[in-house]
């Protein structure tokens, strides 16, 4: 009964279906700029991002967490269904180190200000510039001890990312070319040999084609070397895949399908230890074209779900069943699904929902 009557206030009051969309949406919000040396001078990123309002934003100022940082921006209003940018400079002369600085962007949309971050760690000369080589694995160290590629797009070509690598040990440590993966994972490492202190690059292409699903990704590879202390390395290798869309014309845009979903939240209530619940959402496909729900995906084990029609033709709408079952946990319980759809403004929508296990 008190879904039924959270559902029917929530329709009554706001008379409109939430999105998880947001009006700007930046290609990325945090970005990291690994290991810079110090004598460099100063590096640049530039955040980017989509109107996806129905009118034209300008963004009205970008105030920095610190005068290390110099930020830049669009001066002119950005139409909608164009892109705009934040650009970040960061100094790191005089700051080695570990660094991690927001830029907080206020617009005339509204007054909720958007925070974006930089971080990196700032490499000295000499020994210092090793200090974020962490991960050992044998003679080899690196920054991580996994490899994690970020946004992988689905199509049929292998996205790359390198991976620095330093030798530690007091021996040449010598890649066969030989390593254990699945087909849409590829391993070289430049230069096949590395000397005592000598650093390289582990270059880790991946096929989201290949893969051909949908969001956070977890593989494992071997690599073999001839390293006395660890000859078989292991590592995990993460990925999130997405649907990758061409920029299209406010008129394109316009007759593109447009997934809406009733709610972006969702109360569970409370629950019971190793009960499953089971509650659900409306989605509606409020576009011109065809709308494809290409996964579901919870982001725990604990969450399951299903459409009841994955394809709906514009106008129409369907359900999502969500299952969530707390296991053995106890207390509160915060978990999500995302949503992959072929909406080119919003291919991935996230529901996020609650509940309290007893």
């Amino acid at each position: 009964m008190r879904i039924k009557f959270f559902f029917f206030c929530l329709v009554c009051s706001t008379g409109v279906f939430a999105q998880v969309a947001k009006p700007l949406q930046f290609s990325e919000e945090i970005f990291d700029f690994g290991s810079i040396k110090e004598q460099a001078g100063p590096v640049t990123h530039e955040f980017t991002f989509l109107n996806n309002s129905s009118r034209h934003v300008k963004i009205v100022g970008v105030q920095a967490s610190c005068g290390c940082t110099t930020p830049a921006w669009s001066k002119e209003p950005v139409a909608p269904g164009k892109k705009g940018f934040i650009q970040a400079s960061y100094n790191p002369v005089g700051r080695p180190g570990y660094f991690n600085k927001s830029l907080t962007v206020t617009t005339d949309l509204d007054s909720n200000p958007i925070i974006l971050q930089i971080k990196g760690q700032v490499a000295v000369e000499g020994e210092k510039e090793n200090v974020q080589f962490q991960a050992a694995n044998g003679s080899w160290k690196l920054k991580s001890g996994s490899f994690n590629l970020g946004k992988v797009f689905i199509k049929d070509e292998f996205t790359v990312r390198d991976f620095q690598v330093l030798n530690e040990g007091s021996k040449p440590v010598t890649f066969s070319g030989k390593y254990v993966g699945p087909a849409y994972i590829k391993i070289d490492v430049q230069p096949k040999t590395l000397a005592p202190g000598e650093k390289g690059n582990i270059k880790v292409s991946y096929n989201g084609k290949m893969k051909a699903k949908y969001g956070f990704q977890s593989d494992n590879v071997e690599l073999y070397t001839d390293d006395e202390l660890n000859a078989t390395k292991s590592f995990s290798v993460y990925a999130t895949l997405e649907d990758e869309f061409p920029q299209l014309t406010a008129e394109e845009l316009a007759k593109a399908p447009q997934l809406r979903v009733q709610a972006s939240t969702l109360d569970f209530g409370r629950l019971r230890p190793n009960v499953p619940s089971v509650r659900e959402i409306q989605f509606y496909n409020t576009g011109k074209k065809e709308l494809d729900i290409k996964s579901l995906q919870g982001n725990c084990t604990c969450v399951t779900a299903s459409a009841e029609k994955t394809s709906i033709k514009p106008g129409e709408s369907s359900l999502i069943k969500i299952s969530l079952n707390p296991q053995d946990r106890k207390g509160s319980l915060q978990k999500s699904l995302t949503i992959y759809s072929n909406d080119p403004q919003n291919p991935v929508q996230r529901i996020t929902f609650s509940g309290y296990v007893e």
